[in-house]
């Protein structure tokens, strides 16, 4: 198996040039399909670990958060993006000691969140949290620091509050910025010439969003979030519905393995 370091410099080597797709496992099952499919890096999706867990979004604990990393990192050779929530704690001092112990799982990266609980940091504070993960990051020898702006996924800030935000977060010392739920292919490029030459993560929302229009607007790298987690569980419904209503079950796929 390839180290934790091996990963990390070809994560960074992948930030640099072209587009990515950075797709979403929550389990080593999903994992396995990704790595078949020919990805070359993979994020994991807090949203896709908690219904796993039969947990909400948000609800997973640091523990469990870092137990699952434990198992997805060694298990694989691709390069693993941890989403990190808010660092799962308050103060920088707190989200400094999470980011080491995330570390030490062997992640190639990892986002932090401006928010906790719905309410968005103020900037200040959303700064000295990213530079206390930059600092823990760099003592553990390295890996990519993703700031995350979510106030457009909150519904509760404007595109140039959020253009503001990602700004003083790559001065922070973030490596890539990400504000989750901006759609618009405009605001998109107003995002990625504003934080040039840092690389620009876009979450794929909506049917009507395309890899290769991202690409063309100089986006490094486009993830799924939890899509591929609620693509599953929809399935897994729609089985379930037909168990119920008509006591069959649809004919299986004999491709599947």
């Amino acid at each position: 198996m390839i180290g934790p370091e091996e990963k990390r410099a070809r994560f960074l080597k992948m930030h640099a040039s072209g587009c990515f797709v950075l797709p979403n496992p929550w389990d080593l099952g999903s994992l396995r399909r990704l790595e078949r499919a020919g990805f070359a890096a993979v994020a994991t999706t807090s949203a896709g670990l908690a219904w796993s867990l039969g947990k909400e979004d948000g609800e997973v604990t640091l523990d469990e958060v870092l137990a699952h990393l434990a198992t997805m990192c060694p298990a694989t050779d691709l390069p693993v993006n941890a989403d990190f929530e808010d660092g799962h704690a308050e103060d920088p001092a707190g989200v400094a000691e999470n980011v080491r112990r995330a570390m030490a799982t062997g992640v190639a990266g990892l986002s932090i969140e401006d928010q906790r609980g719905g309410r968005l940091h103020e900037p200040e504070v959303a700064v000295e949290r990213l530079r206390a993960a930059r600092e823990a990051i760099d003592g553990a020898g390295g890996g990519i620091l993703v700031g995350r702006a979510e106030g457009m996924l909150l519904g509760t800030a404007t595109i140039d509050d959020t253009i503001a935000r990602l700004v003083a977060y790559s001065r922070a010392g973030a490596d890539c910025l990400y504000a989750p739920c901006v759609t618009d292919l405009g605001a998109v490029a107003e995002i990625v010439a504003a934080v040039a030459p840092k690389p620009v993560n876009v979450l794929l929302w909506g049917e009507a969003m395309r890899v290769a229009d991202l690409a063309r607007l100089g986006v490094r790298r486009v993830s799924l979030g939890g899509a591929l987690a609620a693509s599953a569980w929809h399935g897994f419904d729609a089985a379930v519905r037909l168990l119920i209503d008509e006591g069959r079950v649809a004919p299986r796929d004999p491709s599947f393995r």
